[in-house]
């Protein structure tokens, strides 16, 4: 059957939910920091995947140990069988994940790891309630969905469990002029807590607070460190175990290993996935092996987390990232970018806001009347670009803002050819906005 064809049945034979996304693009390959289209065209790639690829598409060491894997083994399950690339792929996490977390749950995708961490939490403190921040973005599946406040669209007649409460996220963009960010959010922060513990939950009946340590879907929000450092401090206080889902964030995408080396704040469960196998289905609830020792045989379980072949990806993804230095990388050219953007912004009223760290950045679209985000305006703006040979994701609760996330692989040049592209995106829309 030919591409067209198959493209004609896409609605027939996909469900709607997963196949009408942005842009549906048609590719035949990719490579590094490329899609190359059934069209011919090359596309310079500004999702990763939404996050995944950070070793770029392809990369050849993660295909040569994809390969070898397979001619060994190509199922677990681990518990009923062991074999060494889960061992290892252990031993190696180990050693680059912050602070005291050293025993990992292995299962396939970030929901997973999130129902992990917040079961894990529960068992071990005997607790029955959760909190998490608006905006944030935790997964599909009932557990995490309950933690999940980045769009309503996602728990709409879903009724996930009442057993949780949500305070705000930090909002820099607040801060009024003259203030110090972190004392003006650190602020607001212990006004929401005396709030929540006053009015609705105890603090002795809270097993666990989860959190993002930089927003994602809801927006690419940089919380201040004293803001992430105070909520460390009430976690300590109140006995309430401190989970921070890393599954975007994760594997060098703020230019640490993990966005909690960035800030110098540690939890106690970590979730993490996306880029850990470099697209292959791969994530870990992880945690100290004194709290996992809490959690007995049978209470979790998994059949195919864990996998070998995704395992030997994983292993090579980290060779990757240390051999190339892409944490170094990802500092050096997500400052560039950066200031690239920011650039863009003194140029163009329909940008409001450019926030990031590392290699995850956002640019806020907005009206340049009403300064309100403009969805409408944005999804123009990628159309123009893709059109023009980059691909760019969105996010935000009005899908406002544009997520410039690259592969950790990004040349200084190939941010000018994409930033270039997007100026000219901009302009185009600016233009046909300004007859009206």
């Amino acid at each position: 059957m030919t591409w067209t064809h198959l493209l004609e049945s896409i609605h027939d034979r996909l469900a709607p939910t997963m196949a009408k996304d942005f842009p549906n693009l048609p590719v035949e390959k990719e490579e590094g920091c490329y899609y190359y289209g059934t069209d011919g065209k090359e596309y310079l790639d500004f999702s990763s995947g939404i996050a995944v690829t950070n070793v770029g598409h392809r990369h050849p060491k993660v295909v040569q140990a994809i390969k070898d894997g397979a001619d060994h083994l190509t199922h677990g399950p681990s518990g009923v069988i062991m074999y060494e690339p889960l061992l290892t792929l252990a031993d190696q996490l180990a050693a680059i994940m912050p602070g005291n977390l050293d025993c990992f749950f292995f299962s396939n995708s970030g929901t997973e790891a999130v129902e992990g961490a917040l079961k894990l939490a529960k068992y071990t403190t005997e607790r029955p309630y959760v909190v998490s921040f608006t905006g944030g973005f935790h997964g599909r599946t009932m557990g995490s969905l309950g933690v999940s406040t980045s769009k309503s669209k996602y728990r709409k007649f879903m009724q996930p469990n009442g057993l949780t409460y949500q305070i705000p996220y930090a909002n820099p963009k607040a801060c009024p002029d003259g203030e110090d960010v972190g004392e003006f959010c650190v602020k607001q922060l212990e006004r929401d807590f005396q709030t929540l513990f006053e009015h609705q939950v105890t603090p002795e009946e809270v097993a666990c607070i989860i959190l993002e340590p930089v927003l994602g879907e809801g927006g690419y929000i940089v919380p201040p460190k004293a803001w992430l450092e105070k909520i460390r401090e009430v976690c300590d206080q109140h006995g309430i175990l401190l989970i921070f889902d890393e599954v975007q964030t994760g594997f060098g995408r703020t230019g640490e290993w993990f966005a909690a080396d960035t800030f110098g704040v540690t939890p106690d469960i970590m979730a993490v996935a996306k880029a850990m196998a470099s697209g292959l289905p791969l994530s870990a609830t992880v945690a100290s092996k004194e709290l996992m020792k809490k959690w007995p045989v049978g209470s979790h379980a998994t059949t195919y987390g864990g996998n070998p072949i995704a395992c030997n990806a994983a292993l090579a993804v980290i060779d990757v990232i240390q051999e190339e230095q892409l944490l170094d990388n990802t500092k050096e050219v997500g400052a560039y970018a950066y200031e690239k953007l920011q650039t863009l912004a003194t140029k163009h009223d329909v940008i409001g806001d450019v926030r990031g760290v590392g290699l995850m950045l956002g640019l806020e679209i907005v009206n340049p009347v009403t300064g309100e985000g403009d969805s409408e305006g944005l999804m123009t703006i990628l159309q123009s670009a893709l059109e023009k040979g980059a691909l760019f994701y969105f996010c935000g609760n009005k899908t406002e803002v544009i997520r410039v996330i690259p592969p950790l692989t990004m040349t200084k040049a190939q941010i000018d050819e994409g930033m270039a592209i997007l100026e000219e995106a901009l302009t185009e829309y600016e233009a046909s906005i300004s007859v009206f």
